[in-house]
């Protein structure tokens, strides 16, 4: 596990990309020299968010537009109509090249009836790419960031939970601990075995005539489509962003991008070492353990290249629940194809491919779902998903019921439970064990720093709201940049 390392910067606000206020965008705000993939998994289960090295949570009680941080679960997710028109019209396309003259692609198999919306806010409004954020002012301390890592790996204790855990016995070859349980139930006669089994048989082949009949598609059926007949490829590239495959692929996807932003957002890139920064910076490494995914954890660009062509880059972070989309970028010229939508749909089923090996890795995460921004509420439309309680931080199914709340006022603690609590709450008597670096040869945690201080710790209130913010866990495990 590496250790993270991260200067809080406070609160911050600054012009709102949801509402075009200005300066009534508030959140709490922080530089993130090296993050551990799943340390960053726990920041985003509280809310938090990156962009590049910055890490943010929005101060949901007093800004503008509330952010709720929304995951779907891709092993429970169906298809929609909506979904399911998208992609027979890609498919469609790649097979014979024609473009849709109808919403309903013209073939009677989808519903013109259930024009919901999808189709026209996704190709018109950059689907799951969410304004960057306003970057502070502030620059970060300067620090030899494998140095310290170092550092920290050599000083750092375990915890008594860790420590409890490495001396507890492990199950051994015959000790049976490992094993089920043995039942003491009276065993059935081999004539009532033999019959169960044969009325087991009779109703598998009775589900499987059923199933053959009436299963619907899924999501890997409408995928697995390829054909060297058809008139044009699409074919997915996962790069890591510090692959050479990346490098050398850079003028294409920087390309796209600056013809993305001009078109879509009215904004194009000063450079493209301002792209690297926005969607190629991480503070995560490309971690490959052996019980992880086969390409590891870290941040991946995935490239949709028709036949020799870039179209769209999914800029995503795999972690270890989760596939988190950073943002989504695509070649405006094909906004027919729906590209926005399609791209979520691709990267739920590149989580329902890693959790085949990796069961732990089933979350899609789609960022914020921001109800009172109407271009923003299509996140929910995906089956399956849930909204992170921003007091509790446990997640609650996104239903009507929770809509018609938000409707009602914007900020809203989403639990119903009044007696519900954040059960990885930071208290006052876990301050002694928050990890600090005090200059580039010195890290302590909190106890040890006070008991060199010769007067008051006038840092205590800025430590103890980094640590409530990031919860126990992080406070404990990451290392808070304290330098003067």
């Amino acid at each position: 596990m590496s250790v993270s390392i991260v200067q809080y910067y406070g609160s911050q606000e600054g012009k709102c990309g949801y509402c075009g206020g200005t300066n009534c965008s508030l959140s709490h705000g922080m530089h993130a020299y090296r993050l551990d993939c799943q340390d960053y998994q726990d920041l985003i289960d509280r809310g938090w968010r990156r962009c590049g090295n910055y890490c943010y949570k929005l101060r949901n009680q007093e800004t503008c537009c509330p952010c709720y941080t929304i995951k779907c679960d891709a092993l429970e997710f169906k298809l929609s109509k909506s979904n399911k028109r998208i992609l027979r019209r890609m498919n469609r396309y790649l097979r014979d090249g024609k473009r849709d003259s109808k919403p309903d692609g013209g073939d009677g198999e989808g519903d013109p009836g259930d024009l919901d919306g999808d189709d026209v806010t996704v190709a018109g409004e950059a689907a799951s790419s969410e304004p960057q954020p306003q970057l502070p002012d502030k620059s970060p301390a300067v620090i030899n960031v494998d140095q310290v890592a170092s550092l920290a790996r050599a000083q750092k204790k375990p915890s008594a939970k860790q420590a409890a855990a490495s001396t507890a016995e492990a199950p051994t070859l015959g000790s049976n601990k490992s094993a089920a349980p043995i039942s003491n139930a009276p065993r059935k006669k081999a004539k009532q075995m033999r019959l169960e089994r044969r009325q087991a048989k009779l109703g598998d082949t009775a589900a499987t005539s059923t199933k053959s009949v009436c299963q619907e598609k899924t999501l890997r059926d409408f995928l697995s489509t390829d054909s060297e007949t058809n008139k044009h490829q699409l074919k997915l590239r996962l790069v890591h962003v510090y692959d050479e495959e990346f490098n050398r692929t850079l003028p294409e996807s920087f390309a796209l991008y600056k013809k993305y932003q001009i078109s879509i957002h009215n904004d194009p890139p000063k450079n493209q070492n301002a792209y690297k920064d926005h969607l190629q910076l991480t503070p995560m490494k490309n971690e490959k353990p052996s019980d992880g995914p086969e390409m590891g954890y870290g941040s991946f660009h995935q490239q949709y290249w028709l036949d020799d062509k870039l179209i769209a880059v999914g800029v995503i972070d795999i972690l270890p629940a989760c596939v988190s989309s950073v943002y989504f970028f695509y070649d405006p010229d094909y906004s027919f194809l729906s590209l926005g939508t399609y791209g979520s749909l691709r990267e739920i089923d590149l989580v329902q491919s890693i959790a085949e090996n990796v069961p732990a890795l089933k979350y899609y995460y789609m960022g914020f779902y921001i109800h009172s921004c109407p271009k923003m509420r299509y996140k929910g439309k995906l089956s399956a998903s849930y909204l992170l309680c921003p007091e509790t931080y446990e997640w609650l199914p996104l239903t009507d019921a929770i809509r018609s709340k938000l409707d009602e006022q914007k900020y809203q603690r989403l639990n119903s439970d009044a007696a519900a609590r954040d059960v990885n709450e930071f208290l006052m008597e876990h301050l002694d064990e928050v990890m600090l670096l005090l200059d580039a040869k010195t890290c302590a945690d909190y106890k040890h720093y006070v008991q060199q201080l010769r007067g008051p710790d006038t840092d205590v209130d800025t430590i103890i709201e980094y640590s409530k913010l990031v919860g126990k866990v992080c406070a404990h495990r990451m290392l808070y940049v304290n330098m003067l």
